[in-house]
């Protein structure tokens, strides 16, 4: 291993400076042959006049200085900012600046110039007999023309390395670099270079992630946006293309094995992760979490970014019928939520459940009920959570979410629509009690909402469920369910939010099915009526019972 560091630091320096040195060596001896073929005793007619020897010693002693103090400028210059942008976004910055080849081409440019200036200064020779005097003049030419040249490039070099270190276009440069290393697929390449490949992706992520973080940190929202954005596509551009990828790129050992995400793993759950082929996946989801701990209080449209992100990491996952990579978004998004209660966030809940409940109907159109099912026992077990911890807006956000599932696999004639029905009418199991009435009444609003769906549709049956669930409430609670329910006549919310509606508003079609569920409760408005009696007029009925955007 010492070895082998030794053989690349030696790569590192002797690459660059021998081809400097060629380059230097060539153009001098180029240049002092065509000199020699033509030269003349004493001093020379040029371009610029008579050269004597006296002459061209003072214009390339002080070419050669002015040459020397570019090449020290620019590099000073460029050094500064370039430490400046690194300690601002990231330490690869340095990294990228030097291997980027519009910036080696120029500082090699003005190393070049510098040496060959120095030589042809060396070149020129002063004697007493003319004779023996040389002056090397398309050497001086040429180093006046570098001189011109390097005075020249200064500014629209400085114009270029401002513009290389722009956040966006590093983000974009990290991006894409990273998907390239993800999407190379060499068989023919050996475990060492599959290994480097798998650690510039890795390093992609973990460098994107810093720029967030370090963003979040200095409230530059626009900058964090950009590097979630650039970890989803990563994301996303990696997914349609794992099949065609070598079986070694999904092994984890080697460098990747050591990397801090993976090395803390017990064997098991290692083991799973290479089993179903998902690290990276894994390792850029990790990375959203970093960035949605950090953001959580802090600056929740962050927080909203990072729950669209992994949605659409989840929906390219779903696309591709990658069951595993799903499952690791979803366990993702539960862990969002967990971590927004926690912290008692709840915007970041009601952000994350608005994201986790889109995928969730994806899923459900794309007849995986059981994958569907699962998303919805989540569902239950957040809002009971957030029942017992007083958070009543969150249970009944989750509510009205499983509203919505419900009404899109009665559209969709899911297989597990009772099964959903079912865990929708569990989620107010929890014990009430007087503080915590509000959430609860929240979760009745939804599912009374649910019936008038069923009721409009011609369910009865699917109605009725709902009503034995909750024949055992008061009727003063109902009645006040129901005229808060009526009073919902807008479904335009009156304050700026990500969903921009209102939970408990019901079409006007569906207000005389909501008289009518309500009439089956005794002691309410009047008498109890069956089910199965007069039908309400057709006009009753005319519009689609549409899923609401809750």
């Amino acid at each position: 291993m010492r070895k082998a560091r030794l053989a690349l630091s030696n790569s590192l320096w002797l690459y660059p400076l021998s081809i400097l040195a060629i380059v230097s060596v060539t153009a001098f001896v180029a240049l002092r042959l065509f000199d020699l073929s033509h030269a003349q005793p004493g001093g020379v007619t040029t371009l610029f006049g008579e050269m004597s020897p006296d002459d061209a010693s003072r214009i390339m002693g002080g070419t050669g200085e002015v040459i020397a103090a570019i090449l020290g400028i620019v590099i000073t210059v460029a050094s500064i900012i370039v430490q400046l942008a690194a300690t601002r976004y990231t330490p690869r910055i340095t990294d990228m600046f030097f291997r980027d080849r519009t910036n080696r081409a120029v500082i090699a440019f003005f190393v070049v110039s510098a040496v060959f200036s120095l030589w042809v200064n060396y070149a020129i020779r002063q004697a007493s007999d003319p004779a023996q005097s040389f002056v090397p003049r398309f050497g001086v030419i040429g180093s006046i023309v570098l001189l011109t040249l390097s005075l020249l490039v200064m500014a629209p070099y400085f114009n270029y390395v401002f513009d290389f270190l722009e956040p966006d276009k590093i983000v974009e440069r990290i991006r894409r670099g990273g998907v390239a290393q993800a999407l190379l697929r060499s068989r023919g390449e050996s475990e060492e270079e599959v290994d480097g490949r798998r650690m510039t992706a890795l390093s992609a992520l973990e460098h994107l992630a810093d720029i967030g973080l370090n963003a979040i940190e200095q409230k530059d929202k626009g900058i964090a946006s950009n590097t979630v954005d650039a970890i989803c596509d990563l994301v996303v551009a990696y997914m349609p293309h794992k099949s065609e990828l070598d079986d070694r790129w999904f092994s984890i050992r080697g460098r990747l094995l050591k990397d801090a995400d993976f090395v803390s793993m017990n064997e098991i759950a290692l083991g799973k992760l290479q089993s179903d082929r998902t690290w990276l996946e894994y390792k850029a989801l990790r990375q959203f979490l970093m960035v949605f701990r950090e953001a959580l209080t802090e600056m929740p449209d962050i927080v909203n970014r990072i729950a669209i992100g992994t949605r659409y990491i989840g929906l390219a996952a779903l696309a591709a019928e990658d069951r595993a990579a799903l499952a690791t978004v979803i366990k993702f998004f539960n862990t969002y939520m967990r971590r927004a209660l926690n912290a008692r966030d709840v915007p970041a809940a009601y952000n994350c459940l608005n994201q986790y409940r889109y995928l969730g109907e994806k899923i459900l159109s794309q007849g995986w009920g059981d994958e569907a099912l699962r998303i919805a026992g989540h569902f239950k077990y957040y809002a009971q959570t957030a029942h017992a911890m007083k958070l009543a807006f969150v249970t009944e956000t989750v509510a009205f979410d499983l509203c919505a599932l419900n009404e899109l696999a009665y559209d969709l004639g899911a297989d597990v629509r009772d099964e959903l029905l079912h865990n929708f009418l569990e989620v107010d199991k929890e014990a009430e009690v007087a503080q915590q009435e509000q959430s609860l009444r929240g979760v009745r609003k939804a599912q009374v909402k649910l019936a008038t769906y069923y009721l409009q549709k011609g369910e009865i049956d699917l109605a009725r469920r709902i009503h034995r669930d909750m024949r055992d409430e008061r009727p003063d609670r109902l009645r006040s369910i129901k005229n808060e329910m009526l009073a919902v006549t807008t479904n335009e919310f009156w304050e700026i939010n990500d969903r921009g509606v209102v939970f408990e508003y019901i079409e006007p079609a569906r207000h005389a099915h909501l008289h009518e569920f309500f009439e089956w409760f005794p002691h309410l408005d009047g008498p109890q009526r069956e089910p199965g009696g007069p039908k309400q007029p057709a006009s009753a009925a005319l519009a689609p019972g549409g899923a609401h955007e809750g």
